[in-house]
């Protein structure tokens, strides 16, 4: 499974998104990661529907929406109807079957994300309505945090078991990917790498190649 690079949008000049946007698919991303944080769940506030669907006319990549808000079961079908990929967490007080089966109805991709406090075992039984699963790799709410090694005994965790049952689910990994911590990612399994400010940088594109030849 080629790895794939999800650039986090919290990390570009909201003056010139567009421009932002053009600069990141040009590089060659698969995607965009969109955070999406209401200060409940996490201890910080970024953007809802409004700014993904203005992001969505200028984009040609598939949209990797993110909730980090609590009980997100009462927002799935606004996000859906702007997102390609809709995620959201394990712990934020939904019930996490219902609410993927929900996101699949909707048609979108369905993604269940996981604290670094959640163990890979918890989610387990969830995989099997899931396209793709996220491990977070710092605590959620803040980026430029550096990547906690834990995340990996997690994305090795995961993969076996998705390979135990005979499922094709992406593995993605979020916080502190650099070119030091994006190899270790993919061994042990990750195939979506989110970056943030290790891509907005002059060697964006060199950088977005890296990541992909992983």
């Amino acid at each position: 499974m080629s790895v794939k690079v999800s650039p986090s949008v919290l990390t570009a000049d909201f003056l010139n998104l567009a421009e932002d946007i053009r600069k990141l698919e040009k590089s060659g991303v698969d995607m965009l990661h969109l955070d999406v944080m209401d200060g409940i769940f996490v201890p910080n506030i970024s953007f809802g529907v409004p700014v993904i669907k203005s992001i969505k006319k200028h984009s040609t990549v598939p949209l990797d929406v993110h909730l980090m808000i609590d009980r997100p079961h009462r927002y799935i079908k606004e996000f859906a109807a702007v997102a390609d990929i809709l995620g959201f967490h394990y712990e934020a007080g939904s019930d996490v079957a219902e609410t993927l089966r929900e996101i699949r109805a909707l048609g979108c991709k369905s993604c269940l994300t996981i604290k670094p406090c959640t163990n890979a075992e918890d989610i387990f039984e969830f995989l099997p309505l899931c396209d793709m699963v996220l491990v977070m790799s710092v605590e959620p709410g803040f980026g430029g945090q550096s990547f906690m090694p834990s995340a990996l005994p997690k994305l090795s965790a995961l993969k076996a078991e998705c390979e135990r049952r005979g499922l094709n689910i992406d593995l993605e990994v979020d916080g502190g990917i650099n070119a030091e911590t994006a190899p270790l990612a993919a061994k042990a399994g990750a195939n979506v790498l989110v970056a943030g400010s290790y891509l907005f940088c002059d060697e964006m594109e060199k950088r977005v190649e890296y990541i992909k030849s992983l």
